[in-house]
């Protein structure tokens, strides 16, 4: 029996082996492309397939992940448009695979009639896994989670990439290093499933690429910004405090946004950030990751600011022995508000004694 074989069988995985090439090699010894042995099916995908494999060409054998893509177009027309977009995206996702949290394109290539991508094999469990076994997440580690995250979304947005589909099951902590990996890129297949020429096909069971409730109203339209991604890693963040799905929660009925504040308690700043990332309307979302990294930045500073940049007077805040560089560490942006302060006071002394010798001078003659 081959390392394929399993008690349960989806009727899916069944058509996959019966019908596709790469499904009738897996477990056996034959190899695709001279150098691919097709181990399993590790995933599939809205327009697509994903096995695991060994390339057998290199020493070592090392593990790869193939992606089938497989449109279902007949035209010569459709299919070199098909054609292009591939190239394109291929592109695109072999220069997004110089970043060590992006899967790196290994290959990519037409053969009989489907396209094939030969992906970076990452070992390791997704977010989704991980809840499921360890429970929700705390606030601290959702924190750096978006610290972890955001820092991909700038890079690929930077490199004009939309992901379209971020969701827990998207997000992988490698097993060897711990660094988490954005996988399972759309840009190839987004571009082939929401090509117009596309649309009639019935085997195509939505009109988006993305998932329910991760994915926000603009993308519905088709008309996916880097906004796009913010939102669906904020129900992202919820989804690892909380371990609901965004369409277990109930939604405001005048906004339509997720009503998720009564299931975990978060520090009040936390979750502001949180609700914006969330809002159902671009003007009111944060606009880019750099955006919600400052926010968090600021955040995490919210009680220190609140303190230092008070209202009190100068001669007051240096009466407080809380600032007395004697009493103990004093952080930078007291250091930097106390300086402020002083450096405001000496200006508005210094235009004083300037005001008060011009009238002195204009007195005097």
């Amino acid at each position: 029996m081959n390392r394929f074989s399993m008690k349960k069988i989806t009727n899916f995985h069944t058509d996959v082996l019966e019908h596709t090439q790469l499904g009738q090699m897996c477990g056996s010894n034959g190899l695709f492309q001279k150098r691919y042995k097709i181990l399993r099916i590790i995933g599939r995908g809205g327009f697509g397939v994903t096995f695991l494999a060994k390339n057998m060409a290199l020493p070592g054998y090392p593990l790869c992940v193939i992606k089938q893509l497989r449109p279902q177009v007949t035209s010569p027309k459709s299919r070199q448009k098909a054609r292009e977009r591939f190239e394109k995206e291929a592109t695109a996702l072999g220069q997004l695979g110089n970043h060590s949290q992006v899967p790196m394109l290994l290959d990519y290539f037409e053969a009989n009639g489907e396209f094939y991508l030969v992906q970076e094999y990452i070992r390791g469990s997704t977010l989704a896994r991980e809840v499921r076994r360890k429970g929700p997440k705390s606030e601290a580690e959702v924190k750096q989670f978006l610290q972890e995250v955001l820092p991909i979304l700038n890079y690929i947005h930077s490199n004009s990439v939309i992901h379209r589909d971020i969701k827990p099951q998207n997000l992988l902590r490698c097993k060897d290093d711990g660094r988490l990996v954005l996988i399972d890129f759309g840009a190839v297949k987004d571009e082939l499933v929401n090509a117009t020429e596309y649309a009639k096909d019935k085997t195509v069971s939505t009109n988006f690429v993305g998932t329910m409730g991760f994915a926000p109203p603009e993308q519905f339209s088709l008309r996916p910004v880097h906004a796009s991604d913010i939102y669906a890693v904020g129900v992202t963040s919820i989804y690892l405090l909380t371990g609901k799905a965004p369409l277990e929660f109930d939604h405001d009925s005048r906004t339509g946004e997720i009503s998720w504040q009564n299931q975990v308690n978060v520090s009040n700043n936390f979750a502001q950030v949180l609700d914006r990332m969330i809002k159902i309307s671009l003007q009111d979302r944060y606009k880019s990751a750099s955006d919600v990294i400052w926010a968090l930045g600021l955040e995490s500073h919210a009680p220190l600011l609140k303190n230092c940049l008070s209202s009190q007077r100068l001669g007051e805040v240096k009466k407080n022995q809380s600032y007395n560089s004697h009493s103990g560490y004093l952080p930078p942006v007291a250091r930097t508000a106390i300086a402020i302060r002083e450096w405001k006071q000496k200006l508005k002394s210094s235009q004083s004694r300037s005001r008060m010798v011009s009238y002195l001078s204009t007195a005097s003659h």
